[in-house]
């Protein structure tokens, strides 16, 4: 598993280079985001749920089922909407009130 940080969303607040356990993700000389060895992401996705402009995918491989997916969080206040895109077909939305996510 890894992440892709799509430079053209990514607006260099570092949330992501903050939130990475790895220490994985930089920022380069224009103080955008990249990760320096996407084989060596954890898949934890701490960069993902950090990241406030959707800059962050992380990359659903076929070994979980993905099939070249990719997913992304955008957040609503305190709703996080998980939008999984998949080639050729249309995005599917998952939306969790993160007020209650770790409610049992």
């Amino acid at each position: 598993m890894s992440i892709h940080i799509e430079r053209e969303r990514c607006v260099g607040c570092g949330a992501c280079v903050e939130a990475c356990p790895g220490n994985l993700i930089k920022r380069d000389v224009d103080g955008k985001a990249k990760i320096k060895r996407p084989r060596e992401c954890w898949g934890c996705a701490s960069c993902l749920k950090a990241c406030h402009f959707g800059a962050v995918e992380y990359y659903l491989g076929a070994d979980i089922g993905g099939r070249g997916a990719t997913m992304t969080v955008e957040k609503e206040g305190e709703l996080a909407h998980w939008v999984i895109r998949r080639p050729g077909k249309e995005s599917v939305v998952l939306t969790v009130d993160r007020r209650n996510a770790n409610k049992y």
